[in-house]
């Protein structure tokens, strides 16, 4: 027998119906000792992928600035600290531009100490 090509073997499929498409599973299965079930069961996890996701603990955070409060200039002076190279007009544009990203891409320890730093002084944090 001539060694079909995938294409060919799909063509072959395709007319089949589904009943004779189980049977030729079923026999399938049994030739090689292998089940079909498999990559379908792979499949259902897929679906939930989605929700996992959400579980999964999140390691990397923006630390937003949504807003300076009543101290500004403390906010300003906090900012230059924790954005290294970050003069004085590029903070105090960034705190009354708010809301902005303070530092972006960083680890769950780092983001923490950032908004601690700038909760302190009266800023409004919130952490994606």
């Amino acid at each position: 027998m001539a060694k079909m090509s995938n294409e060919e073997l799909l063509d072959v499929f395709k007319e089949m119906t589904l009943l004779e498409l189980s049977e030729f599973v079923k026999q399938f299965e049994d030739t090689f000792d292998v089940t079909a079930a498999a990559p379908a069961a792979v499949a259902a996890p897929a679906a939930g992928a989605a929700a996992a996701e959400e579980e999964e603990e999140q390691d990397e955070f923006d630390v937003m600035l949504d807003d300076a409060g009543d101290e500004k200039i403390k906010v300003i002076k906090a900012v230059r600290e924790i954005v290294s190279g970050l003069g004085l007009k590029e903070a105090k544009e960034m705190v009354e531009n708010a809301p902005k990203p303070v530092v972006e891409k960083v680890d769950k320890e780092r983001a923490n100490e950032v908004k601690g730093k700038l909760e302190e002084v009266g800023a409004k944090i919130t952490l994606k």
